[in-house]
């Protein structure tokens, strides 16, 4: 009988494993960089990225982690910021490892890292109020800290001048409720840093620990606060107590003003601390 003329199947290519699926490995670098590393969040990068060589390779590219740092805090657009982050030893994958999560759990870690570190010349702060996951407040400010009047007054940055006035589109708070709804909606971020000691750390709790409305003038307190290892004095196992405050007014038509933003550092008698300590 005459031989079959017909050929066997090819093979399947190398994209394809047994089971008929597309291995990661097989998919072209860009395609990953450009679609699917750029809509992951920080936390979620950073995650993926120790995971595989080539995802840890693909995700250490410092254009990821500028947009990531950018959108997680716009305040870190402007340019005095754009160029103190490319400063930091991997950029801004260095700034946002600094800055995310809010601070460290290891005190010992935090006074060590201090240890036989020159004062800071400069401060910068990078700050972002959300409310409902829609930005309502961002600012940079620089503050000396050689200067004697920073050294002997209470630590203490406010953003806004007495005058000031950023209005929201958020309605006031008139009630219990209300202020309920402003702690579970509201969130802030205050990063400090050291330009020069290429150093950065959130001093926020992120989310409020208090929310108070005063019964007569209607002016509403929102505070958020962290606890941090400090070296007051020499001792390393001092804490301080990070308490940042946004006041809040009215305006005529209803809408929520915001009249303060201000960051003050205690000790945790609650004495105001100086800048020299």
């Amino acid at each position: 009988m005459p031989t079959s003329s017909k050929k066997p199947p090819p093979t399947t290519t190398s994209t394809v494993d047994e089971g008929g699926a597309t291995k990661f490995s097989d998919v072209h670098p860009d395609i990953i960089q450009a679609h699917i590393l750029t809509r992951l969040d920080g936390s979620t990068l950073a995650s993926a990225s120790c995971t595989y060589s080539q995802l840890h390779a693909l995700s250490a590219q410092d254009g990821i982690w500028t947009d990531i740092c950018h959108s997680t805090w716009p305040s870190t657009t402007t340019p005095r910021l754009r160029h103190v982050i490319s400063s930091f030893p991997n950029g801004a994958r260095s700034f946002f490892a600094h800055s995310f999560p809010l601070f460290l759990s290891d005190s010992t870690a935090i006074s060590q890292s201090n240890v036989d570190r020159p004062s800071a010349p400069e401060l910068i702060s990078a700050v972002d109020i959300y409310y409902q996951n829609k930005l309502i407040f961002t600012k940079v400010q620089e503050t000396e800290t050689v200067n004697g009047w920073f050294r002997c007054s209470p630590f203490r940055i406010d953003l806004l001048d007495p005058k000031d006035v950023i209005p929201t589109p958020i309605g006031h708070p008139d009630g219990e409720d209300s202020c309920t709804a402003l702690a579970d909606e509201m969130t802030l971020s205050w990063i400090v840093i050291d330009p020069i000691g290429r150093r950065a750390m959130n001093l926020s709790s992120q989310k409020p620990v208090s929310v108070q409305r005063h019964w007569l003038s209607g002016e509403v307190q929102v505070r958020f606060a962290s606890i941090l290892a400090g070296d007051q004095k020499g001792s390393p196992s001092e804490f301080v107590q990070c308490g940042i405050v946004v006041t809040c007014d009215e305006s005529e038509g209803g809408e929520m003003l915001v009249r303060e933003v201000s960051l003050q550092v205690e000790d945790m008698d609650g004495m105001h601390l100086t800048g020299d300590q």
